[in-house]
């Protein structure tokens, strides 16, 4: 797990951000969470757990509630699952600084091979969450 994390770590000095350090949680599961990120530039992260980390997007524009609607997602850090229930304030001039929510969390179920689709980075996925609910 250590390797996984090791952008996320390198990014952030733990002394001054609320984030989690990671590592403490292990877990199978399908979780997802959608983080509303007031940084730079606001926008929205999604995470998505695939083994034992949140597989991370920025996505710029935000979510959309049709599932026919296509969103530029940009592949940021893995991140450790503890994050899938982070909220707060990463302070101003560190990595990510600025009000972090949870805007939406859930599960999600892949409709493709999700090594494939890392790989390839085209996916298509289905979330059940409180606001996000198709594919």
């Amino acid at each position: 797990m250590t390797s996984k994390l090791k952008a996320y770590r390198a990014k952030r000095e733990f002394s001054k951000t609320p984030e989690p350090v990671g590592g403490l949680v292990a877990g199978e599961g399908n979780r997802f969470v959608v983080h509303k990120h007031h940084a730079t530039a606001d926008h929205y992260d999604l995470r998505l757990q695939v083994g034992d980390v949140l597989k991370s997007w920025a996505v710029p524009r935000g979510p959309s509630l049709n599932p026919a609607d296509k969103r530029l997602a940009v592949e940021t850090e893995d991140h450790p699952l503890e994050y899938i229930d982070f909220e707060g304030v990463i302070p101003e001039g560190e990595y990510g600084g600025g009000p972090m929510i949870v805007w939406d969390t859930g599960v999600w179920a892949p409709m493709d091979d999700v090594e494939k689709s890392l790989r390839t980075g085209s996916s298509k996925f289905r979330l059940a969450g409180e606001k996000l609910n198709g594919g």
